[in-house]
Order: C-alpha cells, then structure tokens, then sequence
C-alpha cells in the first residue's frame, strides 16, 4: 500500500493555546513520519510578524525540521495569518513553501490546493485587505520595522477582525460557489483541497459531464483534523484534545464515494 499523503490547515499555533501545540506535535512524532508528504495549506500559526522574530529552536519548528530530515517532504502554504514566512523558516523547518494556489499530485490525481480566502469574495472589505497585505513592497515596509512594532501591530490588527468578524453573516466569509468553479475550471483539475474556512466537509461538485469534490480542511480549536489521502480513499478525519489521536470522521465528512480520484 502506498503511503498516505497528509493535508492540515489552520492550526493557528499559539503560546496561548499548548494542547494544540501538543497534538502537533504528536501528529508529526505518530502520523507524519509514516507519511509520503505532508501538506499545510496555510495558517499554521496564528500571527508571523517575520522570520526574525523565532530563533529556531522552538518545539514545531524543531519537530519540523526533524520530521523533513527524516525524509517525509513538507511542503507550507501562507495563510491569512502567516503570510510572512519567508525563506529563513524554510531553511530552518526544511518545508518547501508553495505559491496559493498550487497544483500538485495526488497518487496520479492532479489537485488544485488553496489556503481558501482567495475564493472568499462576498467580504470587499477582505478582499482590498489581502490584496494590500500581499504586495510585496507592502510586506518589504512592514518587515522593516522594528520587531515590537510589528508585533504591535499585528495585535491591534487580529483585534480589529475579530470585533468585525463577530458582526458578520458567516455565510458572506465562505467561499463563492462561482469562484470555485471558475478556479477548478481554470486549472483543469476535479480536487480542490483548502482550509480557512473552518468548515471541514467533503461537497460533491459536478463540472460539466465529470464529477468531482471540494474537501474542506477543519481548524484545530478544539480538535485536530487531516485529510488523509490513499490510492482509493480520501478521508477527512479528526482528534479529540488532548492528545488521543485516536482516528473518527471529521463533523460533515465521510469517504468521497463516488466522486473517490481512481
């Protein structure tokens, strides 16, 4: 049997929250070892104010960093809130950091893969926001601060979302039905895999006279959660906190069925 191949999201590592961190950390030690690549599609981390701001030696990085030495591939995409790795959290992890959005091989099956608020387009507000905060000279003036500030900042921004987040329709930050067609049309593909939403769910697409699937990453707030990729299944599943890492199906998922990549 061939290895699984692994895809997380939105773990949103924090100091604040270690039990997360200790299934992380778990994760890597007991399933991604035994993995033929392991996929994040962005948010690791709750806030990355720059490279600069981590020595290296921190437990995820240094797990990381082991687990790429060990020979599992680990490929990281940015995400709305760690858009600012940079190459020296790569050299120090060993990750490949991959361009959103990213086509890749799934046991011969071609995958679109997206961090996810880029198809997120019922919010302008949003919309402007991750325009500005991805120009790369935006980013060159932000990194040239001096790191409290940065980190002040970052701060005074994650309060302002969450206070507007909270006023809201949920349905207006999830994805836009059309722009998901029209990425999966434009790049040819029948799998699309992302996270941000915090919706983790399998939905059955029908693109012209093929079928296919949208699989939703879930966040790991109160339970962990991987798609986990075999040759004839893909399988969206979760772990209770603390750590038990003892597998069931993720809420709204089950096996793709039908619309299963042969």
């Amino acid at each position: 049997m061939s290895d699984p191949i692994l895809f997380i999201a939105d773990l949103h590592l924090d100091p604040s929250r270690p039990a997360v961190t200790e299934t992380f950390l778990r994760f890597l030690e007991e399933e991604a070892t035994d993995a033929g690549a392991l996929y994040i599609l962005g948010d690791l981390f709750e806030a990355w104010v720059g490279d600069d701001a981590v020595s290296g030696d921190e437990p995820e990085i240094e797990a990381m960093a082991e687990l790429s030495q060990a020979g599992t591939p680990l490929f990281i995409m940015h995400g709305n809130r760690d858009f600012l790795l940079g190459e020296a959290f790569a050299e120090m992890t060993g990750a490949t950091l991959l361009p959103d959005p990213s086509v890749t091989r799934v046991h011969g099956e071609r995958v679109l893969i997206t961090h996810g608020d880029s198809l997120c387009l019922g919010d302008p507000e949003y919309v402007a926001f991750r325009a500005m905060v991805r120009d790369p000279e935006w980013q060159r003036r932000f990194l040239s601060l001096p790191l409290d500030e940065r980190i002040r900042q970052a701060r005074h921004a994650r309060a302002q979302s969450m206070a507007r987040t909270g006023t809201l329709d949920p349905e207006i930050m999830d994805v836009a039905p059309a722009a998901v067609h029209q990425a999966m049309r434009d790049h040819g593909v029948q799998w699309l895999i992302h996270g941000h939403t915090h919706r983790p769910a399998v939905h059955r697409l029908q693109l012209g006279e093929k079928e296919g699937a949208r699989f939703v990453l879930g966040d790991w707030f109160e339970q962990g959660s991987v798609l986990r990729c075999l040759p004839d299944t893909w399988t969206l599943e979760r772990w209770d906190h603390p750590v038990t890492l003892a597998r069931s199906p993720q809420s709204g998922s089950v096996e793709p069925g039908p619309t299963q990549p042969r």
